[in-house]
């Protein structure tokens, strides 16, 4: 029996996941942030995971962040004429973050990594036991 495969895959799974919290994270920090580095509002940036799978004589199977790429849709336009970035009308595009749906992809993640670490866990142990039979 190889233990070291599905340790693999769960690491590689949690590496995801890590990701994937820091990224929910920077969408929250940013979710007022109308002015970025391209000039515009934050864009909400959203992961993709892709799954790794190995030939038949492969033991490397798992997850892995496939891509980082921001949301497309626009941000909630507001009136706001004292803002510095609002136009000559008074009025503000805001980035495109909903805190209750970043709050809720962050409790996914972390629910999915708090598995995954409990996957590990429970495979070390297992092997620990494989070890100690015929002792």
């Amino acid at each position: 029996m190889n233990f070291l495969s599905g340790i693999h895959a769960t690491s590689s799974a949690l590496t995801a996941e890590q990701v994937r919290m820091d990224i929910v994270a920077q969408n929250i920090a940013n979710a007022y942030t109308t002015k970025d580095a391209n000039g515009g509002p934050y864009q909400r940036r959203m992961v993709t995971f892709e799954t790794i799978m190995g030939g038949a004589q492969s033991a490397e199977r798992g997850v892995r962040v496939g891509s980082i790429k921001p949301d497309k849709a626009p941000g909630e336009i507001i009136y706001n004429p004292g803002h510095p970035h609002a136009d000559a009308n008074g009025m503000l595009r805001m980035p495109n973050v909903q805190l209750a749906t970043e709050m809720v992809d962050l409790m996914g993640a972390s629910r999915a990594y708090e598995a995954n670490l409990t996957v590990a866990r429970n495979s070390r142990t297992l092997a620990l036991k494989a070890l100690t039979i015929g002792k």
